[in-house]
């Protein structure tokens, strides 16, 4: 969907509140299609982040596994290699 938003769930430490408000606010600016709302759009805006925000604490909360936490350190090293390989053109032979 969106790419910048991040796994939040099972990371040592855990995602804290700013994480979880920046996913919120990335999950209805896609929704929505604003970047930044208008004027008269911004109260609707802003509590659809609240509530976005409200409901992934909540879920994050609940959810149970038997899996190890991921080091966060770990995961972004391979995101950057997984990156690096990505974007790296091929030399010409």
């Amino acid at each position: 969907m969106c790419r910048n938003i991040r796994t939040l769930y099972n990371f040592a430490p855990p995602a804290n509140e700013d994480e979880v408000r920046a996913a919120a606010l990335q999950y209805v600016r896609k929704i929505s299609g604003f970047t930044k709302p208008s004027q008269a759009n911004e109260e609707a805006f802003s509590r659809a982040i609240d509530a976005v925000t409200e409901v992934t604490e909540r879920l994050l909360a609940e959810l149970v596994t038997n899996a190890p936490p991921k080091d966060r350190e770990v995961e972004a090293a391979k995101a950057r290699k997984r990156a690096q390989a990505r974007y790296t053109i091929a030399a010409p032979s």
